[in-house]
């Protein structure tokens, strides 16, 4: 018990930094017996979520309620401990998916791009994911983009680049974890003549469920992969926007996988809200806002979890790092915001893209005219009464989209004003985007810290202001008990 405590008072969160002062958080006697028995660890993870991207949410649903400017929170957004969390790499103060995902998984540093190992690419780190399997623990990997990207895999692959998709798959094929479930990984990155993952998966006994029936099906104790392969977008989930009856959701693959892994010994299951961050490198706050609330049902999962299990269960929420540089606030609007606007919106840019400028572009053969769009384009964003400066912008993206443009852009200028995506299609969003009152600075990620929130058994360690490795040191003393522990490692 001793050795207990003191590990306790190490790993403890020193203070809290807010308007009240600095406060102190330490742990009793009584907390750190409750810690030590953390029984079930939910972990989730919106990619590419810090404070403007929950706040957009906030926002939006608070003017859909017709309300005064306000926000109207979400269900994480309400649990009783919150922080704030820095997410810089060993070698970038701005990090990518695998070295912040990294840090979270094994509560280290490393550079960005590589896949739980450390800064010199030569040490494997054990994972939180399989401490816990060692531990006598269920576990499980849920993701609404593929399951061999960045921020799933640091869980249970090591590998020194993120880009390795076949090998980082075969990890997956080989673990001892109990669930995987959410986007497909990438089969399309099978060496020729070589087995895919998902081959090798059923060679070694896994269960894969590719609809809801068989999703249904899966019962606790099968090693079980369940991937919804009818989406339109490569490998994932459809955006939360363009999904319909027959999508599976986030929320959907959360419930089974609490299904499934609950069991006596516990179990430890991660969820990452991946499409949040490809809507905000692509700059469309519609489509991040509606996953973000999307992320935000799958939480509410284990928030009931939680209420049928309150002293034996931590559920904690956060970000790997923000994406877009997006800010509440556009000079155009000056103090004004008109959120209402993100409901003109009805297709994702993914979705414009496919079925609606493709197509075009294709028939057009590069001698397209803005005007024969423009009906589409005010179908599919609501963008009417284009102003003279509106106009032009769209006139020039549509031009550089479709082909037929006088003058190219420099490439610097290309990705400043369209960062590899469709031109007309991001101009579209950003038009829309201003008109709500939000803008962005990035096509990238940045280096503003994220939010974490917690609920449950040693949520108090989660208050204050610390790194994201601190992340890891926190659920590895709310996981294990010393003997637990001592199995883990």
């Amino acid at each position: 018990m001793k050795k207990l405590l003191t590990i306790l008072f190490i790993l403890v969160i020193p203070m809290a930094a807010f308007a009240g002062g600095q406060q102190e958080v330490t742990a009793s006697d009584d907390a750190a017996e409750k810690i030590a028995n953390a029984k079930y660890v939910l972990l989730f993870i919106g990619d590419g979520m810090a404070m403007p991207q929950i706040n957009a949410a906030e926002a939006y649903l608070n003017s859909k309620a017709g309300t005064s400017p306000g926000v109207k929170k979400l269900s994480f957004t309400q649990m009783p401990a919150q922080g704030l969390t820095t997410t810089y790499s060993s070698n970038s103060f701005i990090t990518d998916s695998a070295a912040a995902g990294t840090a979270i998984a094994c509560g280290q540093k490393t550079e960005s791009g590589v896949i739980s190992m450390d800064a010199t690419k030569t040490k494997v780190l054990p994972t939180i994911a399989e401490m816990a399997k060692a531990a006598g623990m269920r576990v499980g990997i849920v993701s609404s983009v593929d399951v061999d990207h960045a921020t799933p895999a640091v869980f249970y692959s090591h590998n020194q680049s993120r880009n390795n998709y076949y090998e980082i798959g075969l990890d997956m094929a080989d673990s001892d974890f109990d669930y995987f479930g959410g986007g497909l990984i990438k089969i399309s990155k099978t060496p020729e003549g070589e087995k895919t993952a998902i081959e090798v998966m059923k060679d070694n006994g896994w269960t894969i469920a590719t609809t809801r029936e068989e999703l249904n099906a899966l019962q606790p104790g099968q090693q079980a992969y369940a991937y919804y392969d009818t989406s339109f977008t490569t490998n994932s989930l459809d955006y939360a926007m363009d999904q319909n009856d027959e999508d599976i959701s986030l929320a959907e693959y959360t419930k089974k996988g609490i299904e499934l892994l609950d069991n006596e010994k516990g179990f430890f299951m991660m969820v990452e809200g991946g499409k949040i961050d490809w809507a905000c490198h692509a700059n469309d706050a519609a489509a991040s806002i509606h996953n973000t609330i999307a992320f935000d049902k799958a939480v509410e999962e284990g928030i009931k979890f939680y209420n049928a299990h309150p002293n034996e269960t931590i559920v904690i929420v956060t970000g790997d790092h923000e994406t877009g540089g997006l800010t509440l606030g556009f000079a155009g609007t000056k103090y004004d915001s008109a959120f209402t606007e993100i409901d003109n919106q009805k297709m994702s840019y993914e979705a414009f893209d496919k079925y609606v400028l493709a197509p075009y572009k294709e028939s057009s053969e590069g001698r397209g005219k803005l005007s024969e769009l423009m009906p589409e384009i005010e179908e599919a964003f609501g963008l009417t009464e284009l102003t003279d400066y509106e106009m032009e912008m769209l006139e020039g993206a549509f031009a550089r989209s479709i082909g037929n443009e006088t003058e190219r852009a420099s490439e610097t200028q290309e990705y400043l004003l369209y960062g590899g995506y469709e031109p007309l299609t991001v101009t579209i969003t950003h038009i829309l985007n201003q008109r709500a009152g939000l803008a962005w600075t990035s096509y990238s990620h940045t280096g503003v810290p994220v939010q974490t929130f917690a609920l449950g058994i040693g949520q108090e360690m989660f208050n204050g202001y610390y790194d994201n490795t601190d992340i890891f040191k926190y659920m590895k003393t709310i996981m294990f008990a010393e003997e637990k522990l001592a199995m883990a490692q």
